[in-house]
């Protein structure tokens, strides 16, 4: 089964580069477009989709709420942010929203391919080097926690998931991570699927948002 992506995108010339890119690979389908975020949840009632790729700025229905609004459906399709500049605020406030990731507009066609095939198994695709920046830069629109997380469901976490869920804020990689603690890259694995099953996160990258948003890691250090 090939990967089934959408594009949303306000800008036909965009849309149409892109298909042309994914057109050429034996994996991927454009399976439907949509010119604004409204179009695009219509399209989504009678198609499916894997993957979808959202553009922020467009009329009637950005993509920031287009994305929330996608991502609380049953079964939700996977949604890699399309921004114009990094560490654009837009970008921050669709990983909030639910997003896996976000990509630059002027990504070359191989990374916009890498990226789709990883997300759609299931892995996040903002480096986490490139998170953890996005993170210290708008940490300040977080609410201060004052002090302890105040989330309940970290409560739930065991001493060594909470270790391992800071060193991914920190953004370490699983193998990094591994290294740190001593760990087989398997079992660390393991840790951050439970993680995301305790906190009901779908990937990494909201695991960052989370451990900034409850002060588990402050911007510009650690927790």
């Amino acid at each position: 089964m090939p990967i089934r992506v959408m594009l949303v995108d306000d800008q036909v010339l965009l849309r149409t580069g892109f298909r042309m890119v994914l057109a050429a690979q034996p994996d991927m389908e454009v399976v439907a477009e949509a010119g604004d975020g409204v179009e695009a949840l219509r399209a989504l009632e009678s198609t499916s989709v894997d993957v979808v790729l959202m553009d922020v700025r467009m009329p009637k229905l950005d993509g920031v709420e287009a994305t929330r609004r996608i991502c609380v459906r049953p079964d939700p399709p996977k949604v890699l942010i399309l921004t114009t500049f990094d560490l654009d605020e837009y970008a921050f406030s669709g990983l909030k929203a639910g997003a896996s990731g976000f990509l630059l507009k002027d990504v070359p066609p191989g990374d916009l391919l890498a990226a789709i095939r990883a997300v759609h198994s299931g892995d996040a695709v903002v480096a986490p080097s490139t998170t953890r920046r996005l993170l210290d830069r708008f940490a300040p629109m977080l609410p201060s926690p004052g002090g302890r997380p105040q989330h309940k469901e970290l409560e739930r976490l065991t001493e060594r998931e909470r270790e391992v869920m800071m060193l991914v804020a920190q953004g370490l990689s699983n193998g990094e991570i591994a290294q740190r603690l001593v760990l087989s890259e398997a079992t660390v694995k393991t840790h951050v699927g439970r993680i995301l099953t305790k906190l009901g996160l779908r990937d990494r990258v909201q695991v960052v948002v989370l451990a900034y948003e409850t002060g588990l890691v402050r911007a510009g250090g650690h927790g």
